[in-house]
């Protein structure tokens, strides 16, 4: 599902769930949709983790080694 879609959507259960309560396929649908976003999000912020490079005060690149290791694996690194 679409993020914006899916952020109104999961919104929407929830106004409704402090107004006037939830169904059970509703609160089934809330948590499947829950998931699907927190999927989503540790998937973009993984990549962002992954594509960053990080420099001192004097311009010398001090990436972690691990996020270096996951660039050379990706090719995004030629060092």
């Amino acid at each position: 599902m679409e993020a914006e879609k899916l952020r109104a959507r999961i919104n929407e259960l929830a106004h409704k769930q402090k107004t006037s309560g939830l169904t059970e396929d509703e609160k089934i649908e809330q948590k499947k949709l829950r998931e699907e976003f927190l999927a989503n999000f540790k998937k973009a912020f993984r990549s962002q983790v992954e594509m960053m490079q990080v420099f001192d005060k004097n311009g010398n690149e001090v990436t972690p080694e691990k996020v270096r290791q996951v660039q050379r694996k990706k090719g995004l690194r030629d060092d």
